[in-house]
């Protein structure tokens, strides 16, 4: 199934690679492009003014060209660069994480399209409640051979 595909780790960790390596490839050609992403996983330094925050789309594209293309650079995991928004050029630095990238894109036409959608398991803390530490202790020494364990 395509979920088995998509959702695998080594799947996206082949994207990120092929996202990566694309971007650089592009920035050594000089050749402005955009990038389609998942506007929640973004970050911007100074954060934007609410005003500019609500205008954005679940799906945002930015375009990198000018001052913004010579400013994007990719660190780790991060395609980072500066932009302006709004009517007044709120300046802030952007960083999109590169799995968050949906699309890369020169002249209106796709040229990745990234499927991924592997998400990190978070771990769950256990917590155990004192009955079910009484219950285990008592199972442990409701059994005979244990007792070889108690001094």
């Amino acid at each position: 199934m395509l979920e088995n595909v998509i959702e695998n780790k080594d799947f996206a960790n082949l994207m990120k690679t092929n996202i990566h390596s694309l971007i650089i490839h592009l920035f050594e050609k000089e050749q402005n492009f955009g990038i389609l992403c998942r506007i929640a996983d973004v970050s911007f330094e100074p954060p934007l003014p609410d005003e500019i925050n609500k205008e954005f789309r679940e799906m945002t594209l930015f375009f990198l060209a000018g001052y913004t293309f010579e400013t994007a650079i990719v660190i780790g995991d991060n395609l980072i660069f500066e932009a302006g928004f709004g009517a007044d050029n709120f300046g802030s630095l952007v960083s999109v994480p590169l799995l968050s990238i949906i699309q890369v894109i020169v002249d209106e036409t796709p040229l990745l399209i990234n499927l991924a959608s592997y998400k990190k398991n978070s771990k769950k803390e256990k917590k155990v409640d004192s009955g079910g530490v009484e219950n285990s202790m008592a199972s442990f020494l409701s059994n005979p051979e244990n007792s070889k364990f108690l001094k």
